[in-house]
């Protein structure tokens, strides 16, 4: 099979045909505009995105350092007591 040069080994397996695949590729990207048209879209999403989390983050961080301090002054108020 492979000595004719027409198709290899794996090309036996391969029932797709290699016309086929061209013209899929050039259908997408025939739309290219619009998708990165989304992409952009997308990408100044998880920026936006990115920046609150950020934020929420903070905020969590800085409550949760709050909240234990406030815990250590409660303890240490209770313990000096005697």
């Amino acid at each position: 099979m492979a000595g004719n040069g027409s198709y290899d080994w794996a090309d036996q397996w391969d029932y797709s045909d290699s016309k086929d695949v061209v013209t899929e590729n050039t259908k997408k990207s025939g739309g290219g505009n619009t998708t990165t048209k989304y992409k952009q879209k997308v990408g100044e999403g998880l920026g936006k995105t990115k920046a609150v989390a950020s934020n929420g983050v903070k905020k969590v961080k800085q409550g949760t350092s709050l909240g234990f301090q406030w815990i250590k002054d409660k303890y240490n108020k209770t313990a000096h007591k005697k």
